[in-house]
């Protein structure tokens, strides 16, 4: 839109001459209107704002910097001229940095505000590519959690990376894998991204990169890189070696995370109604703080009396924070107190208290009493609980037939989760002799009761399929570690307001040619533009 025109790069004044010029700026009539500079203040405003910023082109102290300008108001365009000169000799003088200085800063001024405009527009109409792609992969990321999956061949390959790995010390992550081990990574990697599911996450994501570029970068072919050799989700490379890792180890697994612990609720048949009406006005978000807090403190006071159901409602409390503030040293004290008069709930909830990662109440030992004590008075998610732990070997030295027998009393009991792991652990004999028979019994009962897993396992024994469990459910677990990558890269939603992306920023002005400006530093223009003569 704009140019500057020089009869000489390098002017400077000899003797005692002044320097003297003027800038010429003539713009048609509709682009002046539309940006604002159709009228005498507005370009006064704007030499004014920038008069230093010319004086330090021409290189003119501002305090020694004189100018003058004047509007002209003519049919098809407007423009303005001006004088500037130095108030002592010898001083003023312009290169073609100079003249580049006054042409950007001008420039950029007149075009800040249509260029916000574009910026907004881009923006708002990336936004809301974003909040749809960020909705769908959401919603597929969601189905990768929770779907099993029956993926013989990458199964097979994460099997035969587990015995690999045996021969590798130090540390097992991607970047210190030998060469071979590497390629047989970013296979199973490409195996895993061949499932519909995350064919489709991937592309939706792709698919996203692509239309925020061509906002910036029109016409660029982009080929989608295999998911292996993606960046942005190298995550998933140690995901598929952990899983390995989960297999060579030999650890078990129990898929319980959407188990719901009812393990900790009370029976109201033994509490007092006092009890009752103080728990239901502290738990109801309805009352005034204040009600809630006095029933609090008299629920203490019960407490304190030795009532075992305050004791438990309170120490869960603190606990747990919410209604007051968290203090698990109060917390162990009400739970002991009560767990001490039988209460099993108070004994579930106390063994786990200990056997949590706080550093503070953590003691295996205590925490594996107390869950005991729990069973014994009919406690089947503390039976569960027992089972996994003698399993995992982390709080309790690792016995499956210890693990079996508290497991088994919960099954009995219609533990959907213990007659899963019975099923698991007949299907490999450990704990118990192995048999097939049996093992799909426990599955269906599993099964019958809502367990997608068990299903899963059935189905596997159906087709005749002999590997261990761990191998069976590799896929399927990693399947979940990448719904959890793909969610975690989902496009975060937009800020309120405007948000301008800066990496964009540069792209964008060099587009103000599609709009009928020139970029900053375009060739200098005779027809209009910014024109400084000297005399």
């Amino acid at each position: 839109m704009a140019g500057l025109i020089v009869k000489s790069s390098y002017y400077k004044c000899g003797g005692n001459a002044t320097l003297s010029g003027y800038l010429r700026y003539i713009a048609t009539r509709p682009r002046a209107e539309r940006l604002g500079y159709d009228s005498a203040k507005a370009w006064r405003d704007l030499l004014r704002a920038h008069r230093n910023d010319i004086a330090a082109a021409i290189n003119i102290p501002p305090n020694d910097f004189r100018w003058y300008a004047a509007f002209h108001d003519e049919g098809d365009h407007s423009h303005v001229h001006m004088m500037a000169w130095s108030a002592k000799p010898n001083q003023a003088y312009l290169s073609k940095d100079g003249i580049r200085q006054i042409k950007s800063t001008l420039t950029n001024q007149i075009f800040r505000q249509e260029l916000l405009h574009v910026y907004e527009q881009k923006s708002t109409s990336r936004d809301e590519l974003v909040a749809e792609a960020r909705k769908a992969m959401l919603e597929l990321a969601k189905a990768m959690r929770e779907m099993t999956c029956i993926h013989p061949e990458a199964e097979q390959m994460i099997w035969n990376l587990s015995r690999q790995l045996a021969q590798v010390g130090g540390r097992k992550t991607y970047g210190y894998l030998p060469k071979p081990m590497k390629k047989l990574v970013d296979e199973i990697v490409d195996q895993m991204a061949r499932l519909p599911t995350v064919d489709a996450c991937y592309q939706t994501w792709w698919e996203l990169q692509c239309q925020v570029e061509d906002y910036y970068s029109a016409g660029k072919k982009r080929l989608r890189p295999p998911l292996s050799q993606q960046k942005e989700f190298r995550q998933i490379k140690n995901a598929v070696i952990r899983e390995a890792e989960h297999i060579r180890m030999n650890k078990f697994s129990f898929e319980d995370e959407e188990m719901q612990d009812d393990g900790e609720r009370i029976s109201t048949y033994d509490m007092s109604y006092a009890c009752q009406d103080l728990q239901s006005v502290a738990n109801d978000e309805s009352y005034p703080l204040e009600e809630r807090d006095e029933a609090a403190e008299q629920l203490e006071q019960l407490a304190e009396d030795g009532d075992a159901y305050a004791q438990y409602i309170i120490g869960t409390a603190y606990r747990d924070g919410g209604l007051l503030i968290p203090d698990t040293a109060k917390a162990q004290k009400l739970l002991e107190r009560a767990a001490e008069q039988d209460l099993d709930v108070a004994q579930y909830a106390l063994g786990k208290l200990h056997l949590s990662d706080d550093a503070d109440v953590h003691d295996s030992a205590k925490g594996i009493y107390w869950l005991k004590r729990s069973v014994d008075n009919g406690n089947d998610f503390a039976a569960y609980r027992l089972g996994k732990e003698y399993l995992s070997g982390k709080n309790a030295i690792k016995d499956a037939e210890t693990a079996v027998s508290y497991l088994r009393q919960a099954a009995d009991n219609g533990s959907i989760y213990a007659q899963y792991l019975l099923g698991k652990l007949t299907l490999m004999g450990e704990g118990v002799p192995k048999d097939m028979d049996a093992a799909y019994e426990w599955f269906a009962a599993a099964r019958d009761n809502g367990h997608a897993y068990a299903e899963f396992f059935m189905k596997r024994m159906e087709r005749g399929e002999q590997e261990p469990p761990s191998v069976l459910l590799s896929a399927t677990r990693l399947l979940y570690h990448m719904g959890n990558i793909f969610r975690d890269n989902a496009p975060a939603p937009a800020a309120n307001g405007v948000q301008i992306d800066r990496k964009r920023l540069a792209q964008l002005r060099q587009k103000r040619i599609a709009l009928g400006h020139k970029p900053d530093d375009h060739e200098p223009e005779q027809q209009q533009g910014f024109s400084m003569k000297f005399h």
